[in-house]
């Protein structure tokens, strides 16, 4: 059987959710300990969780609005969140605020992405701007980057040298040294709903909304287009995120699916099925499992599976317990 032949695992059943929330579930980050992952929800809190013992550790309020996005350190120290309200929220490691919402956008903040070195917070808002933040002193770094357009996704590169913006229209790159937009292109058809790098920096990923809920890889030298789209959603994708080696991707949409793709061939090789929207994706910090939300009010932890190990035990008759596999050979939902 050659890859291109290879069947794609469908699992139903998640091995864990995680439940507690009471509305949508927009956001999910795990902390570089592996045991901990803190969510996101449109009840206006946050939680913070054990992932080895199923518990919550901390209900983190402050916010007067939906909670759209969150991003933890890469120590562990320090989280930050934003909100519908246009407010920002620091909180330390283990769920204490250490500042009021600070109101600085007067629209939704839609993403926030800490630099490599933790040092700055990039906030992008559907106020068409993106704010800079010292991650010491939460105060605003410099003037904001003004984008003409809703922003819905803000990543900065593998080097820190440079900031993706996902907009309505456009996806623009910024040299932030110099506060100079080196790069803006269209992407694509409507919306640039998410954004990723590759770890070497050398492709940029993005994901599509309703008309054009595709994924594409942009050359981050001539950011031109790299190959064709990935192509298997038939609804909007609204988070891609990156495993800890880069050979897999996972993606999160409307159509009630969270797939994981390789890499290599950009071939699907498993979808996840949820009951309803699926807003928010991530890896466990091992790449051993997936994290992933939306309009259930839950997170539903996935075992990832790998495609060799699946066939050999379908040879020799091994069944798994833990999830529920079916066979699809051929074009795929």
């Amino acid at each position: 059987m050659t890859e291109a032949e290879q069947p794609t695992i469908k699992i139903t059943t998640a091995s864990r959710t995680f439940e507690g929330h009471e509305n949508n579930v927009f956001a999910v980050a795990v902390f570089p300990d592996g045991r901990r992952m803190v969510t996101a929800s449109a009840d206006m809190t946050l939680r913070l969780w054990d992932l080895e013992d199923d518990i919550v550790l901390k209900e983190m309020e402050g916010h007067g609005n939906w909670v759209r996005t969150i991003a933890v350190s890469r120590d562990g120290k320090f989280i930050a969140s934003g909100d519908d309200g246009g407010e920002l929220i620091a909180w330390n490691g283990d769920g204490e605020s250490l500042t009021k919402p600070i109101k600085v956008h007067f629209r939704d903040i839609y993403s926030l992405d800490l630099s490599p070195d933790n040092t700055s917070l990039a906030s992008g808002s559907f106020d068409t701007t993106t704010i800079l933040w010292n991650t010491k002193t939460w105060q605003v770094q410099g003037n904001p980057i003004g984008c003409r357009a809703e922003v819905h996704c803000v990543r900065y590169s593998p080097s820190g040298e440079l900031l993706a913006i996902g907009t309505r229209t456009n996806i623009q790159i910024w040299n932030l040294e110099k506060r100079e937009r080196i790069a803006k292109f269209r992407g694509h058809a409507a919306w640039n709903y998410s954004l990723t790098w590759m770890l070497d920096g050398k492709q940029l990923v993005s994901a599509g909304i309703h008309g054009d809920p595709t994924i594409r890889t942009w050359d981050s030298s001539t950011w031109m287009p790299v190959g064709e789209p990935w192509k298997g959603h038939n609804q909007a994708i609204w988070m891609i995120a990156l495993n800890p080696t880069g050979t897999l991707l996972a993606s999160a949409s409307d159509d009630h699916q969270v797939r994981i793709w390789r890499v290599s061939d950009r071939r699907t090789i498993a979808i996840l099925k949820h009951t309803s929207y699926v807003y928010c994706v991530t890896f466990s910090m091992d790449g051993k499992h997936i994290l992933s939300g939306g309009r259930d009010n839950m997170i539903s932890k996935w075992a990832v599976p790998l495609l060799e190990d699946f066939l050999e035990d379908q040879t020799s008759n091994v069944r798994f317990c833990s999830f529920t596999i079916s066979l699809h050979i051929g074009p795929q939902a």
